[in-house]
């Protein structure tokens, strides 16, 4: 390559990459049964549950609980644990507002720590040094589809006496040393946005195997709703919780995608893997690293790039984009103690 096309050469990649097909024939046939069905209350219908069923054996955890978004997901998990105003939760800089503003809305405060800088993943030294009297839970985020280091979290959380959720919108169906994502802690959260492995354009799953906190999940996603078992009528209203009910639409979508999921997540992470051996010994630009006996399903592609070698981030992106090559500024822009 004589001349980089930012400077007038000729693209590396002239066609566009192949645009995602993320919805097909099976998730319309859902859809269409749930319209003919003339029911889209999840209560009452089908969809949802038959999702939900499909995802506990699919994780092999006892409980399931629908909601709107990763958001909920995480608010649900958090209103399960049922915290008490001031209480403090610690988590990563590094995400999507979702995963803090649900701990600002249970009136807790969002501690942040530090991440490594190889894998934007929470630093668990750094979160022990941070936890204190007020500390009641750790939101532990599996940053860009790569599980966080959950020996550490565990013992961490075992020994202050802490719950621990894990924040798995970017990381479905990945492994840590054999053992899902997601079913490791007390509780799993899950986004299922139109980015993500799984998706049904916007929606979210909290899951554990504590019957305590898998009750107290339903009952926070439905106002506290207390339903009878055959879940026609309303008993009682069990405590102030907001509404974030799944439509029978949303299950419908995403009981196709379920099927889909185990190939979609195995694809990326072969493609990624693919690329970061490519990228390992390109100077000055730093992949993603593979951390031993997990998973890391690339729920997007991140690089570090050495300002050192005379390049801002943002005049690589532009020159990234030059060649044909899509690319995109740090997510999620600024840490989140800066919003």
């Amino acid at each position: 390559m004589d001349k980089l096309a930012i400077d007038g050469g000729e693209a590396v990649r002239k066609g566009r990459f192949p645009e995602r097909k993320t919805y097909g024939m099976e998730e319309a046939q859902q859809v269409i049964e749930a319209l003919n069905s003339q029911d889209l209350f999840f209560a009452t219908a089908k969809k949802v549950y038959k999702f939900l069923n499909g995802f506990k054996e699919l994780y092999g955890v006892k409980h399931a609980t629908a909601s709107t978004s990763g958001t909920s997901a995480i608010h649900v998990a958090l209103g399960a644990l049922n915290l008490e105003p001031g209480d403090e939760v610690i988590t990563t800089p590094i995400s999507d507002m979702g995963t803090v503003a649900p701990i600002l809305l249970q009136n807790c405060i969002p501690v942040f720590a530090d991440v490594g800088l190889d894998t934007c993943n929470l630093d668990p030294d750094d979160v022990e040094r941070r936890i204190t009297d007020r500390t009641r839970a750790l939101i532990v985020v599996h940053c860009w589809g790569q599980p966080a280091d959950m020996d550490r979290f565990l013992a961490i959380a075992r020994r202050h006496g802490l719950k621990l959720i894990e924040d798995c919108a970017q990381a479905h169906l990945a492994h840590y040393k054999g053992r899902l994502a997601g079913t490791i802690g007390d509780l799993g959260a899950f986004s299922l946005q139109q980015s993500k492995h799984m998706t049904c354009g916007d929606g979210g799953i909290t899951i554990t195997d504590d019957d305590e906190l898998g009750r107290r999940a339903d009952l926070f996603v439905d106002k506290g709703c207390d339903w009878t078992e055959d879940r026609r009528y309303r008993l009682t209203y069990s405590f102030l919780a907001p509404c974030y009910r799944m439509t029978e639409l949303q299950g419908a979508v995403l009981l196709a995608q379920l099927g889909k999921l185990k190939w979609v997540v195995e694809r990326r992470q072969e493609l990624g893997d693919r690329l970061t051996m490519s990228l390992r010994d390109v100077d000055g630009v730093h992949p993603p690293k593979r951390m031993e006996g997990v998973d890391h399903r690339y729920w997007g592609y991140p690089l570090r790039i050495d300002r050192e070698k005379g390049l801002s981030r943002d005049e690589f992106v532009k020159a990234l984009s030059a060649e044909g090559i899509p690319a995109g500024r740090a997510w999620p822009g600024k840490p989140l103690y800066l919003y």
